[in-house]
C-alpha cells in the first residue's frame, strides 16, 4: 500500500504562535481615583496592571485608558508599550501595533516576553523570517521562563520556511525541556513520518495521544497513516472512527474517504 506521507504536513504550519500575556498580578481593586496619591512608580504599575486586566476582558478601550495614563507617568516604560502593542494588535491596528513592539525593544532589547510577542506578530502577517529572526534572539535567553514555548514557536516558523531539519531542532529542543510539550510532540511526529521514520514517529505520537484528548483531526490522520503502515488494524480502524464521528467534514477525513476508495 501507498501512504500519501505529506497530504496534510503542511497543516501543521498553519498553528499560530502562542501569543504570550502575562499578567503583573491578581487584580482585585477596582479603577478608581486614588485616594491617596502613591509613588509615580506605584501609580504606572498600577495602570499597566489594569490595562493587563482589561487585555484579558477585551475591553480595548479601558486598557487604552490605562495605558494612556501610564505613558503619562512614564513614556520610556517597555512594558507600557508592549501592552499597547497587544490592544492594537488585537484591534487590527497593525502598523501601531509593530510600531510599539520594536519601542518596547527599543527601550529594552533584553525584554524577551515583548519580542516572542512581536514574532508571534510577525507570524501572523506571515512574516516567517522576520519572526525567525526574533526568536531565535528570544531562545538565547536562558532565563526566560517561556523559553521552550519560544523553541516551538521557531519550530513553527522554519516550517513555513521549508526547514524542516532545523524545524525539528528546534522541537526537539523544546521537548528536551518540556517532556509533556503536546505541539513539540506532535510536530516531531509528522516530521519523522514525512522522513519515513516510522518508528520514532509512532513513538513521538504514542505519547501525543496519551496525553491529548480528543485528538485534533490532523493527529487522528497522522495516526491512521501511521498505523497502516505499521499494519496495526485495530489502531487504523479505531482512529477512523474517530476522526468520521469528530471531523466528518474536515479535509482529513475526506483524504481518508479518497484512500479508501482508491485501495491504497
Amino acid at each position: 500500500m501507498t501512504i500519501a506521507a505529506g497530504s496534510f504536513s503542511r497543516q501543521g504550519r498553519r498553528l499560530l504562535l502562542t501569543l504570550v500575556v502575562l499578567c503583573t498580578g491578581c487584580v482585585t481593586t477596582t479603577d478608581s481615583v486614588f485616594t491617596t496619591p502613591p509613588a509615580p512608580q506605584e501609580a504606572l504599575e498600577r495602570r499597566v496592571a489594569l490595562a493587563r486586566q482589561y487585555i484579558g476582558q477585551r475591553d480595548w478601550d479601558n486598557a487604552k485608558r490605562n495605558l494612556a495614563q501610564a505613558v503619562a507617568i512614564d513614556d520610556r516604560n517597555a512594558e507600557v508599550h508592549e501592552a499597547f502593542a497587544l490592544v492594537y494588535q488585537s484591534t487590527g491596528e497593525k502598523e501601531l501595533a509593530e510600531e510599539s513592539f520594536q519601542k518596547a525593544l527599543r527601550l529594552d532589547r533584553d525584554f524577551s516576553r515583548a519580542r516572542n510577542n512581536y514574532a508571534a506578530f510577525l507570524y501572523a502577517e506571515q512574516r516567517y523570517a522576520d519572526a525567525e529572526e526574533e526568536l531565535e534572539l528570544v531562545v538565547k535567553d536562558t532565563l526566560y521562563t517561556g523559553r521552550p514555548m519560544a523553541f516551538v514557536n521557531l519550530g513553527l516558523c522554519r516550517q513555513q520556511l521549508d526547514k524542516p531539519a532545523a524545524a525539528e531542532e528546534a522541537f526537539s529542543r523544546a521537548l528536551s525541556m518540556d517532556r509533556a510539550n503536546t505541539i513539540a510532540l506532535l510536530e516531531l511526529a509528522q516530521l519523522r513520518f514525512d522522513a519515513g521514520d516510522y518508528t520514532t514517529a509512532s513513538r513521538h505520537y504514542g505519547t501525543y495521544r496519551t496525553a491529548v484528548r480528543p485528538q485534533s483531526a490532523r493527529a487522528l490522520w497522522l495516526g491512521i497513516r501511521l498505523a497502516r503502515v505499521l499494519n496495526d488494524r485495530d489502531a487504523e480502524s479505531s482512529y477512523a472512527l474517530a476522526l468520521g464521528s469528530l471531523y466528518p467534514e474536515s479535509p482529513e477525513f475526506r483524504e481518508y474517504q479518497r484512500m479508501q476508495r482508491d485501495g491504497q
